[in-house]
């Protein structure tokens, strides 16, 4: 498959949550290349119930089989033993606390003061619970019932969140997030983003705003109920990030900005957003993989997306795009951007059904987000970094470049047409949306030592190209 050649589409490629579009394949930065996103489909996913077991009681031939094998005639007991100590009594569940595991409940002693029989069971369990105290029911006469009901309210919660958990990034991080409500001449819609700065700048999918970027309506929903009005100030359609302003509001709560650079697989994070217009909603899960490269398109399915995702399995849903996520410390390290759907496409933001959370999303790492939000913020417009080359899947594994841009960053780094790259610094490209992403994710005029398959390394210094979104 070449670049230039429209793609298969895969049912199982990521989607964005809210527009639906479907990955595609091919495609490098700024070109044309490649086949467009694709519709999100309808359809419930479909769940299989889980097999249960009965346990089955004891052999009913129980006491056949373990009758007093002495009390049989011409059983010899062995020379100076008691029967009791060769072989068990007929009934060994008859003694207060035995547990009785897969047997048929013996006939219980009545006599006053002994344990019930098919009690002992019930007894061990309540004293796990209760701290070892096991209670043992008695012919004598229960003291006056105890009613939940009737027991005082406990002391009302206060102060703040133990730090390092969920609760505590959520009060952290709450009430700097907002619900976007968003609609245009192609529809309507919403998503979710988070404050930057105290005089109303947000940080957002473009997915979430790109249907109101030429004439349409954005308002910000926050966490106390308050709206207001917001415009577009930039986006960038080829990493999925925008910034809106908000007008009429003040003093805001800027998020803290962590770092994505250091980030492990394993570590937990806290996602925060509105899914299906559920404001405020928090979920949590750990950061599943790192540099996982995502293709996805936009709701107008113009521009692809290519973003070096962090892939999380917190809970991300249709509305959570555009918010953070954010580690323990209630840092921001992500955007939520996308979530894998098996479902085949159809419909999407336009009145479709949407996929669900499957334990697969992706969100952009907020050292890429941070620099094109204040590049965004400062001119007005997003610069993509490039190396002006078109690309595609080598058979054996790597990128293989096509044609290369006159005076490109490739160009004058010497690499030509058919050239395939297997690695940039220390990092192995083992397909051409891996390269993409790895550029993707730098920034312009920083160097890179890209390692081709024969062997030869080439160093490139990365390019940037201001983005014209459609």
């Amino acid at each position: 498959m070449t670049e230039n050649d429209p793609s298969a589409h895969d049912p199982a490629a990521p989607r964005h949550p809210e527009t639906g579009r479907q990955a595609a394949q091919g495609g490098w930065p700024g070109s044309s290349y490649g086949e467009q996103a694709q519709p999100e489909s309808g359809g419930a996913p479909q769940y299989s119930e889980p097999s249960y077991h009965a346990v089955t009681g004891a052999d009913p031939s129980y006491g056949a089989q373990h009758a007093n094998p002495w009390s049989a005639p011409g059983a010899q007991m062995p020379s100076g033993q008691n029967p009791q100590s060769v072989y068990p009594p007929p009934n060994p569940y008859g003694q207060p606390g035995t547990a009785v595991y897969n047997a048929a409940p013996p006939q219980p002693k009545r006599s006053g003061g002994k344990l019930l029989a098919g009690v002992a069971l019930v007894a061990l369990l309540v004293g796990g619970v209760a701290g070892g105290t096991v209670g043992y029911l008695t012919g004598g006469t229960s003291g006056p019932a105890s009613n939940a009901l009737n027991a005082p309210k406990p002391a009302q919660q206060t102060g703040n969140a133990p730090a390092g958990t969920v609760e505590a990034v959520a009060q952290k991080l709450s009430p700097s997030v907002v619900e976007l409500q968003v609609s245009g001449q192609q529809g309507a819609g919403e998503g979710s983003g988070f404050v930057l700065s105290t005089d109303g700048y947000i940080l957002t999918n473009n997915h979430v705003v790109e249907v109101a970027a030429n004439g349409g309506q954005i308002q910000a929903v926050f966490q106390d109920g308050k709206k207001a009005a917001a415009k577009v100030v930039g986006r960038d359609p080829t990493t999925d990030i925008a910034v809106v302003k908000v007008s009429g509001v003040g003093n805001l709560t800027p998020v803290e900005l962590g770092r994505s650079d250091d980030l492990r697989v394993g570590q937990s994070v806290v996602a925060i957003g509105s899914p299906f217009e559920l404001a405020g909603t928090v979920t949590s899960g750990i950061v599943s993989s790192l540099h996982r490269p995502v293709r996805a398109g936009g709701s107008t399915g113009d521009q692809t997306t290519v973003m070096d995702a962090v892939q999380t399995d917190a809970a991300i849903n249709p509305g959570n795009s555009g918010g953070p996520l954010a580690n323990m410390a209630g840092q921001v390290i992500g955007i939520n951007s996308a979530i894998y759907s098996p479902q085949s496409a159809s419909g999407g933001g336009q009145g479709g059904s949407e996929g669900g959370n499957v334990g697969i999303g992706f969100a952009i790492p907020i050292d890429q987000a941070r620099r094109t939000a204040d590049t965004i913020i400062k001119t007005g417009q997003a610069v993509q970094t490039f190396i002006g080359a078109q690309v595609k899947d080598a058979p054996q594994g790597g990128a293989e470049l096509g044609a290369i841009s006159p005076g490109s960053p490739a160009e004058k780094a010497g690499l030509k047409a058919g050239d395939v790259v297997v690695k940039i610094d220390d990092r192995t490209i083992d397909k051409a949306d891996t390269l993409v992403a790895a550029v993707r994710t730098r920034a312009p005029d920083e160097k890179a030592t890209f390692t081709l398959a024969d062997g030869r390394t080439v160093e490139v210094t990365l390019g940037g190209q201001p983005v014209q979104p459609n």
